[in-house]
């Protein structure tokens, strides 16, 4: 028994100098990269900002919560959703011809290439700098904040559908071939079905990145609830500031668990 055990184990391949490799390399990649932060301490204007934020989320304004006029936070914050929502739905529309496209089991592989190159660009470039570039084309407002939040979501929701795609047995897209099927008739009868639990589900975790990003693209001017955010902040004015907080934090709760819920189910069939 003992001998089959230790032929058992030099039958296990020998992982410690690769182990030890990539502890390594991971040390000298936190050294050099450590190497160039340098912390002063904490300044006085940063510790007053941290108070008085604190000092906001326990006192908040609940006037400006209760306000149910468009300088109000309950209208901002459905502003903010309706940013979110559209820019999904758009994104995830407009995502599905070029997740298709740059398949490789779908198309021929330079045509699939290519539409990878132009979906690697719209992911390289962060959302700020794209809502810098609408503002200039539609000016600031909700607008900006849609077509940024559209176009964003085209990169992200692209490439985790083109997995979605590529992990598909092929032996459907065979037989639908062998049938004559043309490439829209099989992506219509013979992929969409399949698919589209997996496209609903990672079009509803954009939109939780979304929602988040609303508010960071309202502070430059893109709509939604970060500009009043941003000036109450430059303003000091905590309360309104603890107001604003304190409901994102409340929105966020609530969405992050109803999307849990609605891709559990959609993945494994769970109430």
């Amino acid at each position: 028994m003992y001998n089959e055990i230790d032929q058992a184990l030099n039958r296990e391949p020998k992982t410690f100098l690769r182990n030890l490799s990539v502890f390594l390399v991971i040390l000298v990649a936190l050294s050099w990269g450590s190497s160039s932060l340098q912390f002063a301490g904490f300044t006085e204007a940063g510790l007053n900002v941290a108070k008085g934020v604190i000092r906001g989320l326990f006192s908040p304004n609940w006037a400006l919560i209760l306000n149910l006029t468009e300088n109000g936070i309950p209208y901002l914050i459905l502003q903010t959703i309706a940013i979110a929502i559209l820019g999904t739905i758009i994104g995830a529309i407009l995502a599905i011809p070029f997740s298709f496209l740059a398949s490789t089991a779908i198309v021929p592989k330079p045509i699939a290439y290519t539409f990878r190159a132009v979906i690697l660009l719209i992911r390289t470039i962060p959302a700020l700098i794209w809502a810098l570039v609408w503002i200039r084309v539609t000016g600031p407002g909700p607008f900006c904040g849609v077509v940024t939040q559209a176009v964003c979501s085209i990169g992200m929701i692209s490439k985790m559908y083109i997995t979605a795609i590529e992990d598909l047995d092929t032996g459907i897209l065979e037989s639908l071939d062998a049938m004559g099927c043309t490439t829209f008739q099989k992506i219509r009868i013979g992929i969409l079905p399949q698919l589209s639990a997996s496209f609903i589900s990672t079009a509803i975790y954009r939109f939780d990145i979304n929602l988040k990003d609303a508010t960071i693209l309202g502070i430059v001017g893109a709509g939604g609830i970060g500009s009043p955010l941003s000036q109450a902040i430059s303003n000091s004015k905590w309360n309104a500031v603890g107001a604003f907080l304190l409901s994102l934090i409340v929105l966020v709760i609530i969405i992050e668990y109803c999307s849990t819920k609605i891709r559990a189910r959609l993945a494994h069939g769970r109430q």
